[in-house]
């Protein structure tokens, strides 16, 4: 069959609705997805009612799920071929994506622009494009320790600290519920159910790589359970070995814009901090008085050098584009990770009635991301808030080929005569920053049950101890204080000093000098999490449409974390990204009760009618009281047909890191409209010339800085108060018994869901673009004060510290369709469709007159790396035939547009999974082949992305991917 003509029909058939791979929509419709809610702890249950299902507290069956929950069993894990549960869960058309290995996020960035503090090696959910700070993700239903990279305190917990081999299924639940389970439940909940109950033993094993020959990675699995009269156990491990892509290996990333084959390119992107060095000199000192910018003829000059001011000879000569430096083949694609992970589970009968439970939780995590060749910048316009914007390069350094000091100004010197000097440190290798992760979590819980009259009740007590350790080494910084020893005047470089030689060139720094300034940076991270919890739920009474269920519950929460950074970096004596240390902590103290009121059932036009709501109060040690309501209505007018509304108050109490976290930078690839480039708008606009002159940019046109990073100084905010939501939600789901009676089908739903969350007080920096952009185009005050520029024009830093910047909206339909044909002479067929139609995003944020909304529904926002597509689905088709089973699973992304008006096309991936259980071996052992990717789709290019020109949050790593998958089961 030709190759395009079925890729357009399979791409046609998912555009109709799409569907999270193999993800069941568990729904109130019967029996027709009895199958999607069933599993082994549901299995292993006396009575349907001693099961709680994520979205209510109180005990049912899991066929009567009262919310939009997607239930992804082990099956629909393992279809995915993806060897970590963040990338599955990423590919919900519900999800906006999250940190996960794609991000290259390198350094101590201390505190991003979301005010997360999450490092590289960490992975993230977000849905509904609110942040994973407004996701909460439990374990079995209870909170779990948030996790670090040595990086920061973030408010999110690592999935990537949790064991494939513990996990049961996951469920989704798409709506906010805060209510229920507390803060941070605002876009949704995702609960993780492990794995509580097994008899005998389960292991697999998986191989697989890029057809590029890169990314090897290797999965195994192994898990062992025994079930008595009274006690069983289950205990396992898993092995997780993901291998790296580098950018230099994919055509997309090999400049900094994409398309792009030279340093030469009007767009720019290529880094000043230039191999050969960058001279940049003001106007009017005495070595260069008209100013410009040069560097050495000759890389490796070790020697101190022939300066001739004309440049016509000596060893230096005019700086132009080429000499810039393409640091883009330097970055990891895919960053290296090794997980170890270990579980235990313990249940124990203590009576007919009573119960005790014991779960325990390691797992280590190995990871790595990296940067280029470290770019040392010194001199007024290096921005750095520390030393190396004050080194003076002094007359006597043996390298200096002036024979005058290179002053950097301040109290005590000269006035400043350079602005810049910029050096690839390449004799240092490249940066790179390991991180070793170790988390660990023990819980206990004593539940049970009691009768009062023909009334069952069920009580459970809860305490969980979790425990977040993360260290982090850099390899490739510099000490500061000794550069300025080995830079300044000769008589001062005595003992252990080497004079540093920063005008040569690459190859003219010696081991010796290195060995002076360099040093290795390590930094360290942890969170602690006590909470303690106490639930009881029963019926009290019968009204017509069965009994009246409530449940109450009490929860005591303390968490606390800090971030230490080398004592080298604290102090300011480092040339690489800034970083203060900063702990904190908060206890809480929560109450809730949830109530169900069925009031009719098997009436005519009211096959069931029921009411529910619930209530929580909360007080938090830093933001104080706030109490928030849910009420929900369910009709079933008829036996096949549900139709659901409810309004849910949400609540977030600022995180350790939004209140704590220490002012910090973060640099990000955004362009200044400022700069006087080709396409830029200050050539464009007299307006912005004049905006850009107000700012403290030359006015006479001098200021030149193509595309490349700025850094953005955040922080926390003590004075942050909570954020606070509203969440409307309507929907329907339809499951026509005709349909099954008539042979067609032997399951069939179709689910529809409308949601419009609003968030107020939102916490969150302004974008930095955003701010840039109104200060150039309107002049807006309160952003031209957040933009602080140096003498030459040069932005310094672009200030966003952490604030309740105002309200975020987002509305939006889900869909849903989920069908299995009966079994035929060929086979068992079914079809799972899943997508989202994104209506609005907005996030309106402060100026000096007011505020102003960003629609962002149809853009990709670039920093930080976010696209926010129309329509996102994925479809699933299946095929079962005796020892043999095939998926096809295809995702689709609707096109997103920059603010730069380039278009980022509609994208299709298509993957295949082929298994084979021969029954000869009593189907206890499968053998799985699959691909990823299978037509080679690339991700459509971004200009504005701060990833590899493209955006790692919504696409996928360019390249086909295998895998094989062997699996056995005692």
């Amino acid at each position: 069959m030709n190759r395009t003509f079925l890729r357009s029909g399979v791409c046609f058939a998912a555009l109709l609705l799409s569907s999270a791979t193999a993800y069941a929509q568990a729904v109130d419709v019967g029996p027709a997805v009895a199958a999607n809610a069933s599993t082994d702890q549901a299995a292993d249950t006396a009575e349907p009612d001693d099961i709680i299902v994520t979205g209510s507290r109180i005990r049912q069956s899991p066929l009567e799920q009262r919310s939009p929950v997607v239930s992804l069993d082990s099956a629909a894990l393992a279809q995915t071929g993806l060897t970590s549960v963040a990338d599955i869960l990423q590919r919900l058309p519900s999800a906006a994506g999250g940190l996960n290995t794609k991000a290259n996020n390198s350094g101590n960035i201390g505190n991003p622009q979301d005010g997360g503090g999450v490092g590289a090696g960490s992975a993230e959910i977000d849905l509904r494009y609110l942040l994973a700070k407004r996701t909460l993700v439990l374990v079995d239903g209870l909170r779990y320790v948030n996790g670090a990279s040595a990086s920061g305190i973030p408010g999110t917990v690592d999935l990537n600290s949790i064991p494939n081999s513990s996990i049961e299924r996951i469920e989704v639940l798409q709506s906010g519920q805060s209510p229920l389970y507390g803060s941070d439940a605002i876009a949704g909940v995702v609960n993780i159910i492990t794995k509580s109950s097994q008899q005998g033993l389960r292991m697999s094993g998986q191989f697989g790589t890029f057809r590029a020959g890169d990314g090897h990675s290797y999965n195994g699995d192994i898990s062992y359970g025994v079930k008595g009269p009274s006690t069983s156990m289950v205990i396992g491990a898993s092995y997780v070995k993901e291998g790296s892509v580098r950018t230099r290996d994919r055509e997309i990333s090999q400049f900094p814009n994409p398309g792009q084959t030279s340093c030469t390119d009007p767009r720019g992107g290529c880094s000043g901090a230039a191999l050969g060095g960058r001279i940049v000199f003001n106007a009017g000192n005495a070595i260069r008085p008209q100013g410009g910018t040069i560097t050495v003829r000759q890389n490796g000059l070790t020697t101190r050098g022939v300066y001739d001011p004309t440049l016509v000879g000596g060893d230096f000569r005019a700086f132009t584009a080429a000499d810039r430096f393409n640091f883009a083949p330097f970055n990891y694609f895919l960053t290296p990770s090794e997980r170890y992970g270990v579980f235990g589970s313990f249940k124990q009968e203590l009576g007919s009635d009573i119960n005790l439970r014991l779960k325990a939780v390691y797992n280590r995590r190995n990871s790595q991301n990296q940067a280029a060749f470290l770019p040392l910048n010194v001199g007024p316009d290096a921005g750095t808030g520390t030393l190396t914007d004050r080194i003076s390069i002094d007359a006597t350094n043996p390298f200096n080929p002036f024979g005058v000091t290179l002053s950097a100004g301040g109290a005590g010197q000269p006035p400043a005569n350079y602005a810049l000097i910029g050096r690839r440190l390449v004799e240092a290798g490249q940066r790179t920053y390991d991180q070793q992760v170790d988390t660990m979590t023990l819980s206990a819980t004593l539940d049970g049950k009691f009768q009062i009259g023909n009334k069952r009740f069920y009580w459970d007590v809860n305490a969980i101890q979790g425990l977040n350790d993360a260290k982090q080494v850099f390899t490739g910084n510099i000490n500061t204080q000794r550069l300025a020893q080995a830079l300044g005047p000769l008589a001062q470089c005595t003992g252990e000093c080497v004079p540093f030689n920063i005008f040569g060139g690459a190859g003219s720094i010696t081991p010796q000098m290195l060995a002076f300034v360099g040093f290795t940076e390590r930094a360290k991270s942890n969170q602690e999490l006590r909470d303690y919890t106490a639930n009881l739920s029963g019926e009290l009474f019968d009204l017509p449409g069965g009994p009246v269920g409530i449940a109450v519950g009490y929860e005591h929460r303390y968490q606390k974390g800090s971030f230490t950074p080398d004592p080298l970096i604290q102090a300011g004596f480092g040339a690489d990204i800034p970083a203060q240390a900063a702990r904190g902590a908060f206890n809480s103290d929560e109450v809730y009760g949830e109530i169900r009121i069925p009031l009719l059932k098997d009436v005519p036009f009211f096959s069931s009618l029921e009411a529910s709501g619930a209530v929580r109060h909360v007080n938090y040690s830093t933001s104080g009281s706030n109490t928030t309501f849910t009420a929900t209505g369910l009709w079933k007018p008829v036996p096949d047909l549900l139709l659901r509304g409810s309004f849910a108050e949400g609540f977030r109490a600022p995180s350790i890191g939004e209140l704590f976290g220490a002012q910090s930078r973060s640099d990000i690839g955004v362009p200044d409209p400022c700069s006087n480039i080709a396409g830029s708008r200050y050539q464009a606009s007299a307006t912005v010339r004049a905006n850009c002159t107000a700012n403290g940019v030359p006015a006479n046109g001098s200021y030149q800085e193509p595309i490349g990073q700025l850094g953005v100084t955040t922080g926390g905010n003590r004075a942050l108060a909570p954020e606070t939501s509203k969440t409307w939600l309507f929907g329907g789901v339809i499951s026509p018994a005709f349909v099954r009676e008539s042979g067609f089908a032997s399951q069939f739903a179709l689910e529809a869901n409308y949601y419009d969350i609003k968030v107020s007080g939102a916490i969150a920096s302004t974008n930095p673009q955003v701010t840039l952009a109104r200060c150039a185009e309107a002049g807006d005050a309160l952003s031209c004060t957040n933009v602080v520029r140096s003498s030459s024009g040069r932005i310094s830093s672009i200030i966003g510290l952490l604030q309740n910047i105002g309200q975020i909206r987002t509305r939006g339909i889900d869909l849903t369709l989920n069908y299995r044909s009966p079994q035929t002479g060929a086979g068992i067929f079914g079809l799972s469709l899943n997508g989202n139609h994104l209506m609005k995003y907005t996030e309106t944020t402060p100026t000096s007159t007011g505020f102003s909304a960003i629609s962002y529904r149809g853009t990709t926002r670039g920093s930080p790396d976010q696209s926010y597509p129309k329509f996102k689905g994925t479809g699933v088709v299946s095929w079962s035939l005796a020892d043999f089973e095939a998926s096809f699973t295809g995702r689709y992304i609707n096109h997103v547009t920059e603010n730069t008006g380039n278009r980022l096309g509609n994208t299709f991936y298509g993957d295949v999974q082929l298994i084979f259980a021969p029954g000869f071996l009593d189907r206890k052992v499968d053998f799985t082949i699959g691909v990823r990717n299978v037509f080679d789709q690339d991700p459509p290019a971004c200009t504005t992305c701060t990833g590899p020109n493209y955006d790692p949050t919504t696409y996928d790593v360019p390249g086909q991917f295998g895998y094989l998958r062997v699996s056995y089961r005692m």
